[in-house]
């Protein structure tokens, strides 16, 4: 028992972990000017410093919040050999697989939060209101709403019993799959019809970015695809050159700058401020002849 206590107490090399980070964005970034699925709306260069304002902010924001909880809240469960998977014997690969499992689903869960509840709204669409979409939406996020995930992510860290290892090999994947699923990317049709099958893909992912309300109330997957499958929340039939991203009560370039995305929270309400149907943008479903689970071009 020490021995495997030893080995889920552990963390992933920082150097693997940077080498994977690096290699997967410069990867992504090469192909996203190769192949790209979707024609860009804003400057890029001002969107992209934008954008990593507030991915820094997110970062920064996560490492001074959530960092101390969970490490406490694994600390408490481990001396109190409290938390769901601590209630089985298990080898540590399969631990750590569980652990990924079960963590993508609740985050699952709380991506669903996050458009439901009118407060989270109001920060979640911080993320939302980007006019175009690529991996440098991946982190874009308002620092509040990281402050109010912080407890989210200390109750699965507690509840569900996730060791250090466990914790840390998801995180690491989440932030590789959500830079690939946010990505301009435009993969080989069939390829991406067997990838989806497993895990979140850009295309798929660009229709929960749409400013049409039924397709943004799907696929809140973030790693695997499965949720959307159990829940019948997975769409992949909408054609992305018909896919309008962003929010529709935000759709003005002035209205992207930092102080404005910031303060957005804080601001009157407004019409379609959640992503609606309304006029040119809502899709007849009868039209759509494809399968809502068949992935188009």
């Amino acid at each position: 028992m020490k021995k495997r206590s030893s080995l889920l107490d552990r963390e992933p090399p920082g150097w693997l972990s940077g080498l994977l980070i690096v290699g997967t964005a410069l990867t992504i970034l090469y192909f996203e000017n190769k192949r790209p699925l979707r024609k860009p709306r804003q400057d890029k260069i001002r969107r992209n410093v934008r954008n990593l304002f507030m991915s820094v902010t997110t970062a920064a924001t996560i490492r001074a919040s959530e960092k101390p909880l969970t490490g406490y809240l694994m600390k408490v469960g481990e001396q109190r050999n409290f938390g769901l998977l601590r209630m089985f014997r298990m080898p540590v690969w399969l631990e750590v697989l569980l652990s990924v499992v079960l963590l993508d689903y609740t985050l699952f869960v709380w991506h669903y939060l996050t458009h439901r509840v009118p407060l989270l709204w109001r920060l979640h669409q911080a993320h939302h209101v980007d006019l175009d979409l690529d991996a440098s939406t991946a982190l874009r996020f308002h620092p509040v709403e990281m402050l109010l995930s912080a407890p989210w992510r200390g109750a699965q860290v507690f509840f569900l019993g996730i060791s250090p290892l466990a914790l840390s090999t998801w995180q690491l994947l989440t932030l590789l799959e959500i830079m690939f699923h946010h990505s301009n990317i435009r993969l080989p049709i069939e390829f991406e019809r067997k990838l989806v099958r497993v895990i979140v893909t850009p295309r798929m992912h660009g229709i929960h970015h749409s400013i049409v309300q039924k397709e943004t109330d799907s696929n809140w997957s973030t790693i695997f695809t499965w949720p959307d499958l159990l829940h019948g929340t997975l769409q992949l039939n909408i054609p992305q050159e018909q896919i309008t991203i962003g929010v529709p009560a935000f759709q003005g370039p002035k209205e992207m700058t930092i102080k404005e995305v910031l303060k957005m929270p804080a601001t009157a309400d407004r019409p379609s401020r959640r992503p609606a149907d309304n006029g040119k943008h809502e899709r007849n479903r009868k039209d759509l002849t494809v399968s809502k689970v068949r992935m188009v071009a």
